[in-house]
């Protein structure tokens, strides 16, 4: 193994909470719409690209509104998560913090732009990560964007650690090992390796240089 790339929501941090007070305040307060988003619906939603997201949440809109929308929500994110650091999962930066000494590290989320480095800021975890992507800085999914990580910095055997189904599709597109982050949002079946708290990837990476 040479390189561990991660999802973000339900894998290195829950926002589900921050995330849904965000968009239900700017959706009631400016768009003047009568929507409650909760973090329960959030859960069934993250991961997915943020244009099916819109159509889930706004389907009597036309697809433009749609957009237009969840790019104001997301701002309102960005905002109220640079002001909130979202709950880390126990044993992240431990985790982090030890795999960075050995690996270089990586972030792949099918989330809008600007919501990574959203992540790295409001965390201060920028020193343990080497590269990012997401659709929203290349327009492509999710197993199009873990390939030019993984040919961007000439990897050979790298996994990718997430939560979801769709993380799962993803790294069957690209070829890449995944490892299924039981405490998350989603169920896979069939994972390289499953984890159940963040820490385990220590004895896991270690077991599979």
């Amino acid at each position: 193994m040479d390189g561990i790339i991660f999802d973000v929501d339900g894998t290195l941090w829950d926002s589900t909470d921050i995330v849904a007070k965000a968009w239900t305040a700017y959706l009631q307060q400016t768009e003047k719409l009568d929507i409650t988003i909760t973090s329960e619906r959030l859960m069934t939603l993250f991961g997915q690209i943020l244009p099916d997201i819109a159509k889930a949440l706004f389907p009597d809109f036309s697809k433009e509104e749609q957009l237009r929308i969840i790019d104001a929500c997301c701002q309102a994110e960005h905002e109220a998560l640079l002001h909130e650091c979202a709950p880390l999962y126990e044993g992240l930066e431990e985790t982090l913090s030890a795999l960075s000494s050995q690996y270089p590290l990586f972030i792949v989320s099918n989330c809008q732009a600007g919501y990574i480095e959203v992540f790295l800021k409001t965390t201060g975890f920028e020193k343990y990560f080497k590269d990012h992507l997401c659709p929203g800085d290349t327009g492509l999914a999710k197993g199009a964007n873990i390939c030019r990580i993984v040919q961007k910095h000439h990897l050979k055997a790298p996994v990718y650690v997430g939560d979801t189904m769709g993380d799962f599709t993803a790294c069957d597109e690209a070829g890449v090992p995944f490892i299924f982050a039981s405490y998350g949002f989603g169920q896979v079946e069939h994972p390289y390796a499953v984890i159940h708290k963040p820490l385990d990837l220590i004895p896991l990476c270690h077991t599979s240089v």
